[in-house]
């Protein structure tokens, strides 16, 4: 059971987060260090700037411990930047990655800021994420998944959300929105 979700807090939208996991009432605390992330169940990497978040994480020393955790698993959602961070290899400007899920992460696949869009899912879905909007800022893409990473849904086609064994990735922002679908996804993952 996930009583306690951390929020990796080097850059992102920590508290848009923080406010809908709160609102499922559990505890969330920042992750900013090794003694952070080992007080917590779970772990959200938000969206923002994936470079910063990768370059904070080697400046925080957090690599290794991220990767330990995720691979003993530790339930984990990337969001945006978080799901470019947790693909095995990435494309268009590269990142130090977590290598977590089995996908190739392409940085801006659907353009610049001002290219930001919002979509419903493709109708045709399953984990019941009917109707969800999608809110995408600069967002990655998802490609060449492996053969234990599950599409859980798909915006024109194209996969947003995606799930390997403890690891949830979605190349948009549920956080932006009211619909809660996603983070309780995550949170029955444990």
């Amino acid at each position: 059971m996930i009583e306690r979700v951390g929020i990796l807090a080097i850059q992102g939208d920590v508290q848009a987060h923080r406010r809908m996991l709160e609102g499922l009432g559990v505890e969330v605390s920042e992750i900013l260090s090794e003694s952070d992330l080992d007080a917590v169940d779970a772990l959200v990497i938000p969206g923002g700037e994936s470079t910063t978040i990768a370059k904070g994480i080697q400046r925080l020393g957090l690599q290794k411990a991220l990767q330990k955790r995720i691979a003993e698993g530790m339930p984990v959602l990337g969001t945006c930047a978080g799901a470019i961070l947790l693909a095995r290899e990435v494309e268009n400007h590269p990142v130090p990655v977590l290598g977590a899920l089995d996908v190739t992460a392409v940085r801006n696949a659907y353009g610049t800021q001002v290219d930001s869009f919002a979509a419903q899912v493709d109708a045709d879905v399953a984990a019941g994420l009917e109707d969800l909007r999608c809110v995408f800022i600069r967002a990655p893409r998802l490609a060449d998944p492996g053969p234990g990473v599950e599409v859980l849904a798909r915006v024109d086609g194209r996969p947003v959300l995606m799930r390997e064994r403890n690891v949830l990735a979605a190349t948009f922002h549920p956080e932006l929105t009211p619909d809660s679908r996603v983070h309780e996804l995550f949170l029955g993952s444990a």
